[in-house]
C-alpha cells in the first residue's frame, strides 16, 4: 500500500468512522484511499470547517474527531479551530501534507511551504509530528490517536510529505496502543481533601471539560454533602441543571461569599478566580477566599492556580475515591438544599431580566428534547447562556468554544455535532456576524442531508463591539454594523429551507416543524439594533448581582 492508504486503514482501525476535509494536491493518496475503506467523507467548503466539524464530533460523542487539508495555507485556515479545540480539551486528528520531502527546510518555496510546519503547529496545539518512512504510518498514526485522547484530551497534527505519501511499500497495519495510563492518585491527598470536607459547612464544587465523562461520580461526591455544583462553561451538564444540587453561575455567584472549601474537577476555574475577581490581575494561588482542591489529570494546572490541595487524577477515579471515603465521615447537610433553591430562584429572577434573548432561550429549551444539543455562538444570545439561561441537562450536550471566545465557530461545529449525532436534535444558535464566517456552509448541509436547525438572531452588527464603543468610546461605532444579506433567501439559494420570525411565540411553532423535518433548516430571528439587554453583568460578577442590583 502507499501511505495514503496506511493512513486511512490505521484511522479506521482506531476507530474512525468520519473525516471531514477538503483534497489538495499534496493529500491524493489518502483521498483516494477512502474509497472502500468505511470511513465517510464529508468535504465542506472551507478548510476552517472541517476542523470545527472535527471538533464538534470530538466534543459531542468524548470520540476522536479526524480531518484532513493540505498544509501550509490550509492547516493555516484550520488553525482557529485548533486553537479553540486545544483550549476545550477536544481530541482532534489533523491529517496534513508536506511539501516533498528534499525541499524540507530548504527555504525553495515550493507549493504551500511553510518555513517550519511542526513548530507553527506545536505552539498552538498538543503535539505535531512527521511521517518520513510510509513504514512507520501506522505506528505514528496510532501514536497521534493516543497522544490526542490521553490526559488531558487535544489536537494532535500528522504530516507526510507529497512524495512519501504517494510511495508504495509492504507495510502492516500495527494492533492499537493501550490507552496512556491514568496517573495514580495520592492517597494521602484524598485522605487530606476529604478530612477538610468533613469540616466545611458550606462546600461547593465546580466542574469542567475534564469531569464530562464523570458525571455519576461527581453527583456521588456532591450528594455526600449536599454541595452545589457549578460550571461556566465547558463543564456544564456533568450534574444536570434541574438537580437540585444544580448551581448555574448567577446562583453559583449568590452563593460564593458563603463557601468555606471549593472542589474544582477538570476545571481551569475561570469564573470564580478571573471573572469573579479581576480579568487583568493574574493569581497564581488566590489570596482570600475558600480553601481551594483541585482535582485534575494535567498536573500543570497545580502551578498555574495553586490550590492548597492539589489530585492529580482522572476525575472519576478521583471523585469515587473522595466520595467513599467522605460518606464513611459524615451525612449530607439538609440545610444546604434550601439554600441552594433560594440561590437559584433569586438567580432565575435575574437572569429573567436579560431580554429577548431569556424569553427565546426558553423557547429552544422547551422545544429541545432533553438530550438535544445546543451549540451557541459568541454572541447575545450565546453570553446569555453562561448565566443559567440555557439549562444544560445530560453532559456533553452544550458545545461552547471554551476560553478562546472564538467568533464564527458556532455553525460549523454544530455541523460537525450533528454529522456524529444524525439521531439526535441538534440547534446552532447564532448571531449574524458570527453566522457570516461560514455561513456557505450551508450548501454543506444541504449536500450532506446534515439536519442542523440554525438560528441566526440578526441585529445588524457587532452587538457587543456597539455597545462597548458607544459606553467607552464616546459613541465612536467603528467598524461594528453592517448590511446582511436577506438570509431566508441566502439560505434557500443554497438548498436549505429557510424562514423568518420576530417574537419568541413565532419561534416555537417553526422550530417544533424544523426539528420534526429533520432536515437542514435556518430560522432567521429579527432583532432591532441594541435591543438586547447586555448579559455581562450576570458573568463578570464581582459582587453577588442580587447585592448589586438593590445598589
Amino acid at each position: 500500500m502507499n501511505g495514503g492508504e496506511a493512513i486511512a486503514r490505521a484511522c479506521a482501525a482506531n476507530g474512525a468512522d468520519l473525516l471531514f476535509g477538503l483534497p489538495g494536491a499534496q493529500i491524493y493518496p489518502l483521498f483516494d484511499a477512502l474509497y472502500g475503506s468505511g470511513i465517510e467523507l464529508i468535504a465542506p467548503r472551507h478548510e476552517q470547517t472541517a476542523a470545527y466539524m472535527a471538533m464538534g464530533y470530538a466534543r459531542s460523542t468524548g470520540r476522536t474527531g479526524v480531518f484532513s487539508v493540505v498544509p501550509g495555507p490550509g492547516v493555516l485556515n484550520s488553525a482557529a479551530a485548533l486553537c479553540t479545540a486545544m483550549g476545550n480539551c477536544s481530541a482532534v486528528v489533523c491529517l496534513t501534507g508536506q511539501i516533498p520531502s528534499q525541499y524540507v527546510g530548504k527555504g525553495r518555496g515550493h507549493l504551500h511551504e511553510l518555513a517550519d510546519q511542526r513548530a507553527t503547529l506545536g505552539s498552538i496545539i498538543k503535539d505535531a509530528v512527521r511521517i518520513d518512512n510510509p513504514g512507520d504510518t501506522s505506528r505514528i498514526v496510532n501514536e497521534a490517536f493516543r497522544t490526542a485522547r490521553g490526559g488531558r484530551p487535544g489536537p494532535v497534527a500528522v504530516e507526510i510529505s507529497w512524495d512519501t505519501m504517494a510511495e508504495t511499500v509492504t507495510s502492516a497495519i500495527e494492533p492499537l496502543l493501550p490507552p496512556e495510563p491514568e496517573p495514580e492518585p495520592d492517597l494521602d491527598a484524598i485522605a487530606d481533601a476529604a478530612e477538610l470536607l468533613a469540616a466545611a459547612k458550606r462546600p461547593m464544587i465546580m466542574c469542567g471539560a475534564g469531569a464530562q465523562d464523570a458525571s455519576d461520580a461527581v453527583l456521588a461526591l456532591a450528594e455526600t454533602m449536599n454541595a452545589p455544583v457549578t460550571a461556566f462553561r465547558s463543564g456544564r451538564g456533568v450534574v444536570a441543571e434541574d438537580h437540585a444540587l444544580a448551581a448555574p453561575a448567577v446562583a453559583a455567584r449568590e452563593l460564593w461569599d458563603d463557601v468555606d472549601v471549593f472542589v474544582g474537577i477538570g476545571s481551569r476555574l475561570e469564573m470564580p478566580y478571573m471573572r469573579w475577581r479581576d480579568m487583568m490581575r493574574y493569581e497564581r494561588k488566590p489570596s482570600g477566599g475558600p480553601k481551594l482542591i483541585r482535582i485534575d489529570i494535567d498536573p500543570r494546572e497545580m502551578t498555574r492556580l495553586v490550590p492548597d490541595i492539589g489530585i492529580v487524577a482522572d476525575a472519576d477515579t478521583a471523585c469515587r475515591l473522595l466520595a467513599d471515603r467522605l460518606a464513611a465521615m459524615i451525612l449530607p447537610n439538609a440545610d444546604r438544599l434550601a439554600e441552594i433553591a433560594r440561590a437559584r430562584a433569586t438567580a432565575g429572577k435575574l437572569i429573567d431580566e436579560i431580554q429577548p434573548q431569556a424569553a427565546y432561550l426558553g423557547v429552544i429549551r422547551d422545544v429541545l428534547p432533553r438530550d438535544g444539543f445546543l451549540v451557541p455562538e459568541v454572541s447575545q444570545v450565546g453570553f446569555a447562556t453562561y448565566t443559567g439561561a440555557w439549562p444544560v441537562l445530560q453532559p456533553r450536550t452544550y458545545v461552547t468554544e471554551g476560553f478562546q471566545g472564538t467568533l464564527g465557530f458556532g455553525f460549523p461545529t454544530a455541523l460537525g455535532v450533528k454529522a456524529a449525532n444524525p439521531d439526535r436534535a441538534v440547534v446552532s444558535v447564532t448571531g449574524d456576524g458570527g453566522f457570516m464566517f461560514a455561513a456557505q456552509e450551508l450548501s454543506t448541509a444541504a449536500q450532506y442531508d446534515i439536519g442542523l436547525v440554525t438560528l441566526v438572531f440578526n441585529n445588524g452588527g457587532y452587538a457587543n463591539v456597539v455597545r462597548d464603543q458607544q459606553q467607552r468610546f464616546g459613541g465612536r461605532v467603528i467598524g461594528a454594523r453592517f448590511d446582511n444579506p436577506d438570509f431566508v433567501s441566502f439560505s434557500e439559494t443554497l438548498g436549505v429551507a429557510a424562514r423568518r420570525v420576530s417574537t419568541p411565540g413565532e419561534l416555537r411553532p417553526v422550530l417544533e416543524t424544523a426539528l420534526a423535518s429533520d432536515k437542514p433548516a435556518l430560522i432567521e430571528i429579527e432583532i432591532a439594533p441594541g435591543a438586547e439587554a447586555s448579559p455581562w453583568p450576570l458573568i463578570h460578577m464581582a459582587r453577588r448581582p442580587s447585592l448589586a442590583q438593590a445598589d
